[in-house]
C-alpha cells in the first residue's frame, strides 16, 4: 500500500508548500468541497422540513405538543443508548435496514451485511420506548436525537400491498386477505374465500377506506401521521425514503457512528420484485376511479402536508 504524501512525511514538504497543497485540496469542484456543500445542503433541508412540521401542527394539531405521550404513543420508537438515538419504526420506508444499523451500533452484531430480515425484525435485541418507566421516557425524550424516515404516501402504501398481498405469506392472507374478500368480492370462490390469496389492489383499499373494516389496521399501511404522532413528539431529524442512503448516512456522521458504518443499500423482500417506484404506484392507482383515489388522499392527507409530498394526481383537491 502506497502511503498518500502528506501522511507522516510532512518533512518532504516546506511550510508554503504544505499551505499549497492544502489550500489546492479545497479548490473549486474538489470532492472535499462538494462533500461540504452536500452537508450543508442536508442541513438546510433538515431545516426547512422541521419549520414546515412545526407550521402544520400548529394549524392542525395546536397544543399536542403540551400533552404527555402514552406507552402507546411511543410503542413505535426504538432507543439506542450508546449513540442517543430514538427511531420511530416507518414500515416500507427502510426500517429493515434501519434496524441492522441500530443493532451493529448497539453491539449486538457487527455488520449490517451479516443480518439476515428475519433477524432484523424478530431477534434484533433492541429495546424500545415503552420497555422503560417514565423517567427513563422523560431522560430519553429530552436528550435524544428523535429520528423519523418518511415515504411518499401512496407510494408506501403500494408498497406495502405487494409485499403482503402480491408474494405468499403465512399471515397476512389469512388474516387480513379472507376477510377483504369475504367483504368486497362479489361471488367469490371457495378457494379465494379459504386461502386469502389473490386480493386485488381496489378491494385493498375497499378495506383501507372503510370506517367498518372487516379486520383492523396494520402498521404497515397506517398514516405516519398516526404511528410515530410527529406532533407530539418533536422530531429533529426527518428523513426521506427518496434520498435514503445519502440522509441516513449524515445523519450517522451527526450522532458520531464509527466511521465503517454506512446505511446498507440491499433490499432482501423479494429481491427480484422491482422496487415500488412512482411510475409503478401510479400504476395501481389507475385502476382506481377517481372518487377513490381522492379519499385515498383524504385519508393520508396529513402525511401529505406535514411532509410536503406534492399531490400523486392533478384532480385531487
Amino acid at each position: 500500500m502506497i502511503a498518500h504524501p502528506l501522511v507522516g512525511s510532512s518533512r518532504l514538504f516546506t511550510k508554503r508548500q504544505r499551505k499549497l497543497l492544502l489550500r489546492s485540496s479545497l479548490a473549486p469542484g474538489t470532492e472535499v468541497e462538494r462533500r461540504v456543500e452536500q452537508r450543508v445542503e442536508l442541513r438546510r433541508t433538515q431545516a426547512t422540513r422541521l419549520h414546515l412540521l412545526r407550521e402544520v401542527c400548529a394549524k392542525y394539531q395546536a397544543g399536542s405538543s403540551e400533552q404527555p405521550l402514552s406507552q402507546q404513543q411511543v410503542s413505535r420508537v426504538y432507543v439506542e443508548d450508546r449513540f442517543g438515538l430514538l427511531y420511530c419504526e416507518v414500515p416500507k420506508a427502510g426500517c429493515s435496514n434501519w434496524k441492522r444499523v441500530l443493532m451493529v451500533l448497539g453491539g449486538s452484531a457487527t455488520s449490517t451485511q451479516d443480518i439476515p430480515h428475519d433477524a432484523a425484525h424478530y431477534t434484533n435485541h433492541l429495546r424500545r420506548l415503552d420497555s422503560y418507566d417514565r423517567a427513563g421516557i422523560t431522560k430519553r425524550l429530552r436528550s435524544y436525537s428523535k429520528v423519523l424516515f418518511v415515504r411518499e404516501p401512496f407510494e408506501r402504501l403500494v408498497s406495502a400491498f405487494r409485499d403482503k398481498f402480491e408474494s405468499p405469506n403465512s399471515y397476512y392472507h389469512p388474516v387480513f386477505g379472507r376477510p377483504i374478500i369475504s367483504k368486497y368480492r362479489v361471488n367469490a370462490t371457495r378457494r379465494a374465500l379459504r386461502t386469502g390469496t389473490g386480493v386485488t389492489f381496489r378491494e385493498f383499499v375497499q378495506y383501507l377506506l372503510d370506517v367498518h373494516r372487516p379486520v383492523g389496521m396494520d402498521i404497515h399501511w397506517q398514516p405516519v401521521s398516526q404511528l410515530c404522532n410527529p406532533c407530539l413528539f418533536r422530531y429533529n431529524f426527518i428523513g426521506k425514503f427518496e434520498n435514503l442512503e445519502e440522509e441516513a448516512n449524515f445523519l450517522l456522521q451527526r450522532i458520531r457512528a464509527p466511521t465503517n458504518l454506512t446505511f446498507p443499500r440491499f433490499k432482501d423482500r423479494n429481491p427480484l420484485a422491482e422496487r415500488t417506484s412512482s411510475s409503478i404506484t401510479q400504476m395501481y392507482f389507475s385502476q382506481l376511479n377517481s372518487t377513490e383515489r381522492q379519499k385515498a388522499f383524504d385519508f393520508y392527507y396529513m402525511d401529505y402536508q406535514m411532509f410536503n409530498y406534492p399531490k400523486p394526481f392533478k384532480e385531487l383537491h
